[in-house]
């Protein structure tokens, strides 16, 4: 049935459930339909969208192995979507801790980012991640060329961040980046099998033609 359905379709069903996190923080933030964010509003709104904006991460980058695995080549369509959302919900993340946490104040901020290992860790992966939406467009990728697939290989170490942003500041439970971090793995070393059977295969083949 996933199949069969059309690419446009497709677009609609991400950018809806990739959406639905955007409207439930709005209506808690507003009280609307019995919402809210609890004792420490600031505190929530922080850990959804940074939790989000992680979450699509994976997502983007589980889109490759499961459209081979799968054989739904369709589904490469809603890769640059989710990954925009992704990157717009880490923004957002951004946002809340700079304007709303630290009120804009840049000393307890640089202060932060020196002393909070987990912060400059999450630093660095929304830096790397702010070249990969500018160039999201297919203009740019046109532009580029095979430099556009080498700089968003970037998404593999973004990754990584992300994951041990998130670890570093668990206080207690560490099951869910436990598990986050083994998605990461599935992943990544999914990716690199391939690439190790590409770099056989290749040899194999200079080996036959020489």
């Amino acid at each position: 049935m996933l199949r069969s359905l059309k690419p446009q379709t497709l677009k609609w069903i991400a950018f809806l459930a990739a959406s639905a996190p955007l409207m439930w923080l709005i209506l808690d933030t507003f009280g609307i339909a019995g919402g809210s964010l609890g004792a420490n509003p600031v505190e929530a709104l922080l850990h959804r969208a940074g939790w989000w904006g992680l979450m699509l991460l994976l997502v983007t980058l589980a889109v490759t192995p499961v459209r081979e695995l799968t054989g739904m080549a369709a589904l490469i369509q809603i890769r640059r979507l989710v990954g925009l959302y992704a990157f717009f919900y880490v923004v957002l993340h951004v946002l809340v801790y700079t304007i709303l946490d630290q009120r804009m104040a840049l000393g307890p901020i640089l202060e932060d980012i020196v002393e909070r290992p987990y912060i400059t860790v999450g630093l660095a992966a929304f830096v790397l991640l702010i070249p990969l939406a500018v160039t999201s467009t297919n203009a740019s990728r046109r532009r580029l060329k095979a430099r556009w697939n080498q700089l968003h290989k970037l998404v593999y170490p973004i990754g990584v961040l992300g994951v041990w942003h998130y670890w570093w500041q668990v206080k207690q439970d560490i099951t869910v980046p436990l598990i986050l971090a083994a998605i990461l793995c599935a992943l990544l070393g999914y990716r690199y099998a391939n690439w190790l059977k590409r770099r056989r295969r290749r040899a194999a083949r200079a080996q036959h033609a020489s």
